[in-house]
């Protein structure tokens, strides 16, 4: 058995923490893309405007395993126009799409309440697309301080 010298151990423990925080920002990094993917795959590509949305989150959720969450968009419901789908993503989840949301002219109004759960600190961005082809957009940045998906 061969003994470490300080600096050979510091060394070693200096590249083991790089190894770790260059695989984080990977993950990160593949989160945030496939979020875009999924909001990419939900617009068919269309920029949706920002506003019109509500989002209602804690600014800090001590425990994202269950987080609270109410969306509502503020649009009419008439038969020839209404919110006909709601997609919630979650930006720093491994499968970053929490939610979607359906909806019909019947439904009266184009909200819903959930629970969902957070791996770490991130973005919720709810996208909410209606029958004549309009998109809207919002985000709310949601602090979590423990649990969550990942522990």
């Amino acid at each position: 058995m061969q003994n470490l010298s300080r600096r050979q151990a510091l060394t070693v423990g200096a590249g083991l923490v790089t190894i770790s925080v260059i695989g984080w920002s990977g993950q990160a990094f593949a989160a945030a893309k496939e979020a875009a993917d999924e909001i990419t795959k939900f617009t068919g590509g269309k920029a949706p405007d920002k506003g019109k949305i509500t989002i209602e989150l804690p600014e800090i959720a001590e425990n994202g395993n269950t987080v609270p969450l109410s969306v509502s968009v503020d649009a009419p419901m008439t038969a020839d126009n209404y919110v006909s789908d709601i997609m919630v993503i979650a930006d720093g989840n491994p499968r970053p799409e929490v939610a979607t949301f359906h909806f019909t002219p019947m439904s009266g109004k184009a909200e819903a309440a959930t629970r969902i759960r957070l791996a770490t600190t991130q973005n919720i961005i709810v996208v909410a697309k209606t029958s004549g082809g309009q998109l809207f957009t919002d985000q709310k940045l949601v602090k979590v301080t423990i649990g969550g998906c990942g522990g």
